[in-house]
């Protein structure tokens, strides 16, 4: 569940919010994206602020909206790392991530309401047969909604935007350590393919065709597999 949060593209627009105040509309982020279609959505915002700001770097929607631990990892391991570059390392101690995300759903939630309500007074209007007229008369003007009820619990959703931040954090202090561990492991098995009375042994061969490959997994088993074939034909004849 934390990572389809962070495949949501939202975080990354935030990231890009801090390092470049201003450079990201973030009224068009959806913090509350949870399907494809939304996720997308945020992407394209990132992707349209990355040619603005002329940064060469495609990004991979179609994979990270899948909320493929490596893959979004992978992508956050290099944003963060540029926006590092940018300010040297220096965080901006004036930037209030929660309030920047809180002010958006504010905006939201009053632009909504005033839709609602303009839609209201004019339905509430044709139905009961006023004209213009009328409605000046009786002091309503269009346009204007009243307060929105109820307003927005800050500190309730501050609070919970805290607890999201440091899940996101421990989600990737642990995929971290996972990604550490199996690569360790790989490390592994290719040391041990590279030793000189394994190198030339079908099996180590076909292991490292997987190893070395670039980004085609498919091709590259088929390759391995075909390493094997070859081998178990050459010992039958």
């Amino acid at each position: 569940m934390l990572m389809n949060g962070v495949a949501s593209g939202a975080v990354q627009c935030q990231m890009m919010d801090m390092t470049y105040p201003g450079a990201v509309p973030m009224h068009k982020v959806n913090f509350d994206a949870k399907t494809e279609y939304d996720m997308i959505q945020n992407y394209k915002v990132l992707q349209d602020v990355f040619s603005k700001l002329k940064i060469d770097k495609h990004i991979e929607v179609n994979r990270l909206v899948k909320g493929r631990p490596l893959d979004n990892l992978e992508f956050l391991q290099w944003l963060k790392r540029y926006c590092e570059s940018v300010n040297g390392g220096i965080m901006n101690e004036n930037y209030n991530p929660l309030e920047r995300r809180s002010k958006v759903g504010r905006e939201r939630n009053v632009k909504g309401s005033q839709r609602s309500a303009k839609s209201l007074l004019t339905n509430n209007s044709h139905n009961l047969g006023l004209g213009e007229g009328m409605t000046k008369n009786t002091g309503i003007k269009q346009g204007r909604s009243s307060p929105v009820m109820g307003g927005v619990d800050s500190s309730t959703e501050i609070q919970a935007l805290s607890k999201e931040v440091t899940d996101l954090k421990l989600s990737v202090d642990h995929l971290e350590k996972e990604r550490d561990f199996y690569f360790a492991k790989l490390r592994d098995i290719e040391i041990l393919c590279q030793t000189p009375d394994l190198e030339d042994v079908p099996m180590a061969m076909a292991v490292k065709k997987i190893l070395y490959a670039a980004d085609a997994r498919e091709s590259a088993l088929a390759e391995a597999q075909e390493v094997l074939s070859h081998s178990v034909d050459g010992s039958k004849s």
